[in-house]
């Protein structure tokens, strides 16, 4: 692939928790140093997040060491502790990044810009076309420039439009991988209808990555809602989706936890249920009467 000649790093980066612990270890100044060395040379190489050379040859520490101008022990110690605390894999002996796609994307972006300036280019020359084909030569000299400044503007617009829809698309593909990757106990999303994508464009927006990332852990991590309760019911991606849920299962409301609770009498075993729990079982029991049918409590 192609280099590209930036990457994309957040301006709060330093108050990250993870580069906080490493500037407090002995050398920690040289781990960060190496850290956007490292993150420059993905970007020269553009390959997803796995530090090969031409798809063949695995970079190694000494081959680093090199590359970046530092010792090979001061190299072999930056990566065990940026594997230790999450920030590049070794799979099979080679060094990845992991969610590289989510935080650069760069490749999806490229092309896509590409043929946004490809397809605005074409949509000018066509939209000048018409505008001569229907004013006279000499109006089609006159207002060319006039002309030619609106689709400026409107080159302009939908450019930035379209810059918003990459971001999006990038964190909506990062989303549903995350979900699917975590609650693994939970049906799998397959179609991102538009009700979905608007719930989590709006949810990417409110919360960060660690919030999200906490919530299908504690989605994964209560047997509530992966089906240990009285009526078999498991959560999905479009009840994690909705508000009030999505803050109640941050909160850990669906956890062990729960200070109120109740106990019932499910199958001659004592099941205890939390607030929360009592409110989803109490909201399903109305439903099915509505419905007309039965319910065991």
């Amino acid at each position: 692939m192609a280099d590209v000649k930036w990457i994309k790093i957040t301006t709060d980066i330093f108050d990250d928790e993870k580069i906080l612990l490493i500037e407090n270890l002995p050398e920690g100044d040289s781990i960060i140093v190496i850290w956007f060395k490292l993150l420059c040379l993905e970007g020269k190489i553009n390959n997803s997040g796995v530090f090969v050379i031409n798809d063949k040859i695995a970079y190694t520490d000494k081959m680093l060491a090199t590359i970046f101008r530092r010792k090979e022990s001061t190299v072999q110690l930056a990566l065990n502790t940026f594997e230790q605390f999450g920030m590049i894999e070794k799979v099979e002996g080679v060094i990845t990044i992991p969610n590289w796609g989510k935080h650069q994307s760069l490749d999806m972006l490229e092309k896509k810009r590409e043929y946004q300036k490809n397809y605005m280019r074409d949509y000018r020359e066509k939209q000048q076309e018409k505008i001569c084909k229907t004013n006279s030569k000499s109006n089609c000299k006159t207002n060319s420039k006039a002309n030619v400044r609106l689709v400026d503007i409107d080159k302009e617009k939908e450019e930035e439009i379209e810059k918003d829809k990459e971001d999006s698309s990038s964190d909506l593909e990062w989303f549903i991988e995350t979900y699917n990757s975590i609650c693994i106990s939970l049906p799998k999303v397959i179609k991102v209808t538009d009700k979905r994508r608007k719930a989590i464009n709006k949810i990417m927006k409110q919360y960060n990555d660690d919030d999200i990332i906490k919530v299908f852990n504690n989605t994964e991590n209560s047997d509530f809602l992966k089906g240990n309760n009285e009526k078999g019911w498991k959560a999905d991606i479009d009840f994690i989706l909705r508000e009030d849920k999505f803050v109640n299962i941050l909160e850990n409301k669906y956890g062990s936890k729960s200070k109120k609770s109740s106990n019932f009498i499910l199958e001659g075993k004592s099941v205890k249920y939390s607030e929360e729990e009592l409110k989803e079982q109490e909201e399903w029991r109305k439903e099915m009467q509505a419905k007309g049918e039965q319910t065991r409590f």
